[in-house]
């Protein structure tokens, strides 16, 4: 008898459509389903989600609505603990940048149990709506092309289009012009910083940036850089801002669920935006304040404890029983224990870089720029 209080999510699919969707992982095809969600039974579409892990027997998947509820069940092969993804929008919703909800549930289609997923909610209208954000467009970064560069990563040449990368999700034809001229004037010359920097500052919501870099860095995911995370224009504000969007590599584990080490991912974080932003001193000094302050708070190995502990709870009896998994239960047992060991570990590592950061209005006025920090 299962011990487990995890929700359950039930998928009824005919069988020819699911051997089309079993005959070609990497289609992105949905095929119609009735979908039974907290005892409501609606029609929906159905298909497959992911990158890499298309290749696994355990699949990840997308499930739509008809009224425009759109859900991903990640299977989360490669982690151990199966919870990375879920403790990083827990640790960004923590320190003030939107991330999507999570909860662990019980996956079953035409009546068998497919195991554990992680439920994550979908960055689209929906998501902007219920937390009262006024929204203009939303843009996935997809791959390694979104690094803010007019470099290709791959090639190492000019890129054919700076919107190379991104995906328009919802908005005017005029969002991915936008986009581009943001990639294009950014990586533009200037006389001086100053001027580099009024231009950016009314595109980009540059605080918002450094908070969200700040947890990207803390959480380590090397991959968040360049891909893994969604900008959206604010109405009000008519200013991009950026959100996390998929962070399986974290709390020292990468996407294949690989130990990588508490300093993979280095303090100064990573991509040209970044960079450009970091060589302006009133940002730097910005920056250093945030992750002082994280590390005060959000980051402390008590919280970040108590956070895993409470997903653990709910999880493990599940976990349990759950033979679907690629690592032992045991395994599993000891994630709590290396995640926490890698929370002290980065806090370490960041502190040190912290200290030889030098920060002084005297450099500031050297390189001849003042900049108000809003």
């Amino acid at each position: 008898m299962a011990t487990h209080s995890l929700p359950i999510r039930e998928i009824t699919i005919e069988p020819d459509h699911m051997l089309e969707l079993q005959e070609d992982s990497w289609s992105h095809v949905f095929q119609p389903v009735q979908f039974n969600m907290n005892g409501k039974s609606m029609e929906a579409s159905f298909g497959y989600r992911g990158g890499h892990t298309r290749n696994y027997f355990k699949k990840s998947y997308e499930v739509r609505t008809k009224s425009g509820l759109t859900l991903h069940w990640n299977a989360e092969f490669d982690d151990p603990s199966m919870i990375r993804n879920a403790l990083s929008f827990q640790f960004f919703n923590q320190i003030g940048v939107p991330s999507p909800h999570t909860r662990h549930i019980l996956l079953v289609i035409n009546g068998v149990s497919q195991g554990v997923y992680l439920e994550i909610e979908s960055v689209d209208p929906r998501f902007f709506r219920k937390r009262g954000i006024s929204c203009r467009s939303i843009i996935y970064a997809v791959n390694d092309s979104a690094n803010f560069s007019l470099i290709d990563p791959i090639t190492e040449r000019r890129k054919a289009s700076l919107f190379d990368g991104y995906e328009l999700v919802t908005g005017p034809a005029l969002a991915q012009l936008r986009l581009i001229r943001f990639v294009g004037g950014l990586n533009r010359k200037r006389n001086t910083r100053l001027q580099w920097n009024t231009w950016t500052a009314k595109r980009l919501d540059v605080n918002q940036y450094l908070l969200w870099l700040a947890g990207a860095v803390l959480t380590g995911n090397y991959d968040g850089f360049d891909q893994n995370y969604a900008l959206y224009e604010h109405a009000k504000t008519d200013k991009f801002r950026i959100i996390p969007w998929d962070y399986e590599g974290t709390w020292g584990r990468n996407c294949y669920g690989k130990p990588c080490g508490s300093g993979l991912v280095r303090i100064e974080g990573y991509n040209t935006l970044t960079r450009k932003l970091l060589a302006i001193p009133a940002y730097k000094r910005k920056y250093r304040s945030i992750l002082i302050r994280l590390l005060q708070t959000a980051f402390t190995e008590e919280q970040v404890e108590r956070n895993v502990k409470a997903l653990y709870s709910k999880l493990t009896p599940a976990i349990q029983e759950d033979y679907t998994r690629k690592s032992s239960f045991n395994t599993y047992l000891s994630e709590p224990a290396f995640i926490l060991n890698y929370v002290k570990e980065k806090r370490l590592i960041v502190k040190d870089a912290l200290k030889n950061w030098k920060h002084t209005e005297k450099a500031a006025s050297v390189a001849g720029l003042k900049v108000k920090i809003h």
